[in-house]
């Protein structure tokens, strides 16, 4: 953790300082030298850091120099922060005095809290704020260069740029073909694909990536300790896999990737010799004559590089192109990226956790190997419980099930069942060390993000988006380009995913991951790695409501679970607290933090008290200078928020949402410079937002809109328009007040230029078709940027649909919603949208007729034969409260392919809909058909009497039923978009 601590660190050092003050602030400051010296002691242990991280697993004492050193590291971390903090208060201030008598906030002074005590710096001079900061990296730098002395006493190896050190610690297990085929449970689905596909003749496996080659490659892909070695020498070893091929060859290729060695191992695999040539291409050479016309397998076990120029020169293509066809390579790797690397996704096996039926069988062959009497003597019961820890690892089983069996005594196998599971020596020696492998892989600002995840406990549904801003507000994701940071939060999550650290991925609708867990071994190992810095403590029943740390870590990142109902307080003694970086509260009752409690956290950069009872914030928590993200979502007793908190000039995520008695937001947040994303949904009491909030250029995430503009500190629609990174999901409710100007300010919205908005979701107000004329023209206003992915529409007073005329212009649009459009009787044209894939339509109570206006087919056009393919990648349907509907037709002449994708098709409440069309019964990709509450359609398609059951019979899953389906009742609430 402490290489991207120090790396980022290193950054600030250059930027803060250099960047940020001019000449005659450094001559005050006069800590120049200091920060340069600084500077070149860090870079000297930097170069030692990837080898003490390492060693620190196993020399405490290098642990100890690491503590150290990250101790000081954050000591200047906070000492540059609270110097471009004061620099972002002066840039506010100077912004106040310039707007002067139109400023929205009058200018007063500020009190900056400093550990050495508060400075008003309206009355004081600045000069001793200055000086402060220079005493401050004067005694960190003494700390720093002691450090730097002493490592020298560890004998470190410095890290090679690109290489890697021969004599690391961590080695990695060289693998082979022979496989103890007794210790292999489950996986059986896995065996069969993987072995169909060896023993065919055809190399085409229904991807456009492989399809036509000679040869196919097959990935297996999972975390460390999953099987996939077990797995490949499982299917190497089959005798219908021996005798289908002319050769095989297993090579271990591991990390780093060496081409000569690789191709000296095929070489000896080939022909039972070692070669003691070291000339590339005369290895690949001798290795293309001997395969030559041979149907060959080839396993590449432990693959880990992903570098397509190291691949190239091993030519691997050229040398299974002169095989026989029908010819595999078979791959083994914890990394998606290697198997996307060899075009090879679509026949990919990507190993998971196994059952527990499975996994209990895996552990009791080793735990009852040769004392099978013992398992039904009460052991086997208590090896249950240890095989849930083990949480479908293969490895884990294996481990602990060898473990138990020295273990002669059940008190022996309960001491194991209640430990922590990196204490046991045989889990950290076995089990961790594939992980390590996989850990020590990623580069250092991705291993920093791996090990937040220590602050959740077990099981946690991780959500990718805030994961991604939790990890912005303890400055992981930092970069010298210009590359936005929640890319750059994309992209390590997506790592860390393809190299199976999460797992149990959480996909919307259209298939984009939101959410996913770890696994438990992971979740240890991550805990194990972060054990000084991460604490979480679930509350004791009864417990006294004042929080006590074990220990005499100075802990950097708390979790609090289950807190009872009250205040929340540390002990005024509580100096572990003032390092806190992290404060994340779950499943808790707080009612308030109290001030004392603030104050003891200075340092705090992420506050997290979500779905508690919090009925206030303290005002104190404008002292929390380097707070970035606060969430108080889901606090349904809190009203209002301090205006303490527009003081806080480093916040970038505010999240609010579902407060469902929050009145009011602090009125002077044109002061939140820095504030990226905020969250207001849910928050029904909540009639407008500050206008200040339409000055916050950084701002990309808002999430939702009011339109209510009746008072003059309200943000008005058309103040959108300076909010130009908007991106995401942003929902506008309550349009359509019949405002003479309202057009003139959803123009001045500039919807059309927010080219990173992925949703739009527009809600009107409720009224009559006189009072709504308007609606009309504001449907034209709204024409979003074609880039838009998801649009939903709801309570839309026309009466026809001429005014989304922009609708055809969205070529990416994916997920389409229109409800309550009360006195619309056409469909809008939608069939040419080339990639809508979702489509629901509800509340379009005037509709009769679905047809040839719903394809988007011009009237020129129905006199004529129509061909080509209409809704092309349209997969789910979903029609509801359509009361009126009557028939869903097209014209016979037209010849046109309709709806080729389509998965799944609802239809929910249409009483009158008389029957399906005739195009719907030739979709083959249909699986899923739902009818309720539509009484005629109940009898047509009766199961076996109805006289069009036989048309619909062969869909798989059909389910037709009288009632209305449960989740069919959309109420018009903010969810409704």
């Amino acid at each position: 953790m402490a290489e991207a601590l120090i790396s980022v660190l290193l950054e600030q050092l250059a930027s803060v300082v250099y960047q940020h003050t001019n000449e005659v602030v450094k001559l005050v400051l006069n800590a120049d030298k200091d920060v340069k010296s600084f500077s070149s002691n860090l870079k000297a242990i930097q170069a030692v850091l990837e080898d003490a991280e390492k060693k620190q697993v196993t020399e405490v004492s290098v642990g100890d120099w690491l503590e150290k050193l990250k101790d000081v590291s954050y000591e200047m971390d906070d000492v540059l922060d609270e110097w471009n903090t004061e620099l972002l208060r002066q840039q506010v201030e100077e912004k106040q005095v310039v707007e002067g008598d139109n400023a929205l906030v009058t200018k007063k002074k500020v009190c900056f809290p400093m550990p050495s005590g508060c400075f008003c710096f309206g009355q004081v001079n600045k000069a001793i704020h200055h000086h402060n900061i220079a005493r401050r990296i004067k005694e960190l730098n003494e700390k720093l260069t002691l450090i730097a002395a002493e490592k020298a006493m560890y004998g470190f190896h410095q890290s090679t740029i690109g290489g890697h050190d021969d004599q690391q610690l961590i080695q990695r297990q060289i693998t082979s073909s022979l496989v103890d085929i007794s210790t292999i449970f489950g996986r059986e689905e896995e065996k069969e694909y993987l072995l169909s596909n060896l023993l065919r003749e055809s190399n085409q496996d229904g991807g456009s990536s492989q399809e036509g080659k000679r040869f196919l490659v097959i990935p297996i892909v999972g975390m460390g300790g999953m099987g996939k070695t077990t797995l490949a020498q499982l299917a190497y070893n089959n005798e219908n896999v021996t005798a289908h091929f002319d050769k095989k060859v297993w090579v271990c290729v591991s990390d780093p990737f060496d081409e000569i060695k690789i191709a000296k191992a095929i070489i000896e695999n080939l022909d039972g010799t070692q070669s003691s040539l070291n000339e590339l291409e005369i290895l690949l050479q001798h290795i293309k004559t001997r395969v030559e016309n041979k149907k060959l397998l080839m396993v590449l076990d432990d693959v880990w590089t992903e570098e397509h120029k190291k691949w190239e020169n091993l030519k691997l293509q050229v040398i299974m192109q002169r095989c026989a066809k029908g010819s595999k390579i078979l791959v083994t790797t914890r990394k998606e990226g290697v198997a996307k690397m060899m075009r090879a996704t679509s026949s990919m096996i990507h190993l998971d956790k196994l059952n527990d039926t499975d996994c209990l069988a895996l552990f009791n062959s080793f735990a009852f190997l040769d004392r099978e009497e013992d398992e039904a003597n009460g052991f086997g019961a208590i090896g249950e419980e240890i095989v849930k820890k083990c949480k479908g690892l293969p490895l884990a089983a294996k481990t602990l099930g060898s473990l138990v069996w020295y273990k002669k005594t059940r008190e022996e196998w309960r001491d194991v069942l209640n430990s922590k599971i990196w204490e046991l020596e045989e889990v950290e020696e076995q089990v961790f060390r594939p992980l390590l492998l996989s850990y020590y892989d990623l580069v250092p600002a991705v291993k920093r993000c791996l090990l937040y995840c220590a602050i959740f406990p077990k099981d946690y549904d991780f959500q990718k988006d805030d994961l991604i801003e939790l990890w912005m507000s303890q400055d992981y994701l930092n970069s010298k380009g210009k590359k936005e940071k929640r890319r750059i939060g994309q992209n390590y999550f997506e790592s860390l995913a393809m190299r199976s650290f999460f797992q149990d991925f959480i996909k919307d609708i259209m298939g984009n991951i939101r959410g996913c867990k770890m696994h438990d071994i992971v979740h240890d190992f991550v805990q194990f790695l972060t054990q000084k810095e991460c604490t979480i403590i679930e509350a004791v029943k009864g417990a006294n409501q004042r929080v006590e740390l074990p220990g005499d870590y100075k802990v950097r990142h708390l979790t609090l679970t289950s807190l009872p109902e009250g205040p929340l307080s540390f002990p005024t003694s509580f100096d572990k607290c003032k390092n806190m970086r992290t404060l994340t509260l779950l499943d808790s009752s707080i009612t308030a933090i109290s001030p004392g409690s603030i104050m003891q956290m200075k340092c705090l950069r992420t506050l997290n008290v979500s779905r508690s009872e919090l009925n206030e914030v303290p005002k104190e928590i404008g002292e929390l200078i380097h707070l970035r993200y606060m969430d108080l979502s889901w606090s349904r007793n809190l009203k209002e928020l301090p205006d303490a908190v527009c003081d806080l000039y480093n916040l970038q995520t505010l999240d609010v949402s579902w407060c469902g008695k929050l009145e009011k937001l602090p009125k002077a947040m044109e002061k939140l410079i820095n504030l990226k994303h905020l969250y207001v949904g849910g928050c029904i009491e909540l009639r407008y937002l500050p206008k200040g909030i339409g000055s916050l250029k950084s701002l990309q995430v808002l999430d939702y809109f009011y339109a209510c503009e009746g008072d003059d500190e309200a943000l008005k629609l058309g103040d959108l328009g300076i909010m130009a990174q908007l991106q995401g999901s942003l929902s506008i409710i309550y349009l359509g007040k019949n405002d003479a100007n309202e057009i003139e300010k959803i123009e001045k919205a500039q919807l059309g230029n927010k080219e990173h908005l992925s949703h739009l979701g527009v809600w009107f107000q409720e009224g009559d078709e006189e009072q709504r004329k308007g609606d009309a023209e504001i449907v034209k206003a709204l024409q979003p940027h074609h880039n838009l992915e998801s649009l939903s529409i709801g309570c839309c007073q026309i009466g026809t649909t001429e005014s989304l005329y922009w609708i055809k212009s969205l070529h990416n649009l994916r997920e389409l919603r229109l409800y309550d459009w009360r006195f619309c009787e056409l469909l809008p044209p939608l069939g040419k949208l080339p990639s809508l894939e979702i489509l629901e339509i509800e509340g379009m109570k005037k509709v009769k007729t679905v047809g040839v206006v719903f394809l988007r087919i011009e009237e020129e056009e129905e006199e004529e034969q129509v061909s080509g393919i209409l809704f092309p990648k349209l997969k789910q349907l979903t029609f509801r409260s359509m009361y009126n509907w009557e028939e869903w037709a097209f014209l016979s002449e037209i010849t046109i392919i309709l709806m080729p994708r389509l998965s799944e098709l609802q239809i929910d409440g249409c009483p009158k809909l008389k029957a399906l069309p005739e195009f719907l019964y030739k979709i083959t990709a249909l699986r899923t058909l739902e009818i309720w509450a539509c009484p005629i359609l109940e009898g047509e398609y009766e199961k076996d009497v109805g006289k069009e059951w036989h048309n619909i019979s062969h869909i798989p899953n059909l389910t037709i039923q009288s009632g209305r389906k449960a989740e069919a009742f959309v109420e018009w609430t903010l969810t409704g978009i």
